[in-house]
């Protein structure tokens, strides 16, 4: 069964998110901390983590890179901040998505399934794709880069097999929210743009000049096989 890990120190809003999850068909786990997270983490193996940013102890940052320094298990971050910098850091450290709080519940669990839907491989048809010396196989969902595996996030395969399977079509920011994300609730497109900085630092020879994933000014992105 999927199980969802819900790191939060709330209990309102824990037991807010595990009811509609629970309904929803989910088994649960909880935590109020990030220490005890980690924990639940290493043994009991969940399927996906709602984590909160502010948490005692070990903070939803710091716990996001932890987990990432380990393991694709995908991540939604929770944040009552506003700020759009505190999402891109979220995003840079490796998130598959963020809610902002106050948040509805029923948004949550919907975005819970869309990412594992994206996760489990439903974005990626069983073909391979070639992009030079970077090799894209769809039903692995694995990435090499001149014969070395190259570890990408959920989030970060499905963008880049979405451009790679539309070469040197130029695609809004709007657009790849739209697609990739299967929503776009208030098209934060530096979401996109945190994703292809990261995909260029771990594709390209010269991120800065980057030769495949090519920004076009004043319209988006487009990838040049």
């Amino acid at each position: 069964m999927t199980t969802v890990l819900v790191v939060d120190d709330e209990p309102i809003v824990r037991d807010v998110i595990v009811r509609y999850l629970r309904r929803d068909g989910f088994a649960t786990l909880e935590a109020a901390d990030g220490d005890r997270a980690r924990e639940l983490i290493e043994t009991a193996e969940p399927t996906l983590v709602v984590l909160d940013v502010m948490l005692p102890g070990t903070d939803g940052l710091e716990l996001c890179r932890w987990i990432r320094s380990r393991s694709d298990l995908p991540v939604i971050m929770l944040t009552a901040r506003g700020e759009e910098a505190d999402r891109i850091v979220g995003l840079e450290l490796g998130a598959d998505d963020y809610v902002t709080k106050p948040f509805s519940p029923r948004e949550l669990a919907a975005r819970v399934r869309t990412v594992l839907r994206r996760s489990n491989g439903s974005v990626a048809r069983p073909e391979r794709l070639e992009l030079g010396e970077i090799v894209l196989d769809g039903a692995s969902r694995e990435v090499t880069r001149a014969g070395e595996p190259v570890t990408l996030t959920a989030r970060e395969f499905d963008l880049l097999w979405f451009l790679a399977s539309n070469p040197r079509r130029v695609f809004s920011r709007h657009h790849i929210m739209d697609r990739v994300w299967g929503h776009a609730p208030a098209l934060d497109t530096g979401t996109v743009t945190v994703h292809v900085r990261r995909l260029r630092e771990k594709l390209e020879d010269d991120p800065a000049h980057p030769r495949h994933l090519q920004t076009v000014w004043g319209v988006g992105y487009r990838l040049d096989p």
